[in-house]
């Protein structure tokens, strides 16, 4: 099996399996009936991860001051670096 790209890579750079890979290394369950979607669960928080066509989008569930979700987007264009430490920091 190939190495994981670098982390300083942009996260296109990073072919499906190796994003997958990642998002599993990082305690992320995958949604058996939409495949594209990621659930992960922290102290403090829990979030849904997308894979969008142009970005990876992340829903904090239940994380706003009223209660409502908090929406976040990222460009596939940023670092796995990057990505990493803004996606999983939390809301």
């Amino acid at each position: 099996m190939s190495t994981m790209p670098s982390l300083d890579s942009p996260l296109y750079n990073h072919p499906l399996p190796k994003i997958e890979q990642w998002l599993r290394e990082m305690g992320c369950e995958q949604d058996p009936q939409n495949l594209h979607c990621w659930t992960v669960g922290c102290p403090g928080w829990q979030a849904e991860i997308r894979l969008e066509i142009e970005e990876l989008a992340v829903s904090y569930l239940k994380a706003g001051a009223d209660g409502s979700d908090i929406e976040r987007s990222f460009k596939y264009s940023l670092s796995r670096r990057d990505i990493e430490a803004a996606v999983f920091s939390g809301p």
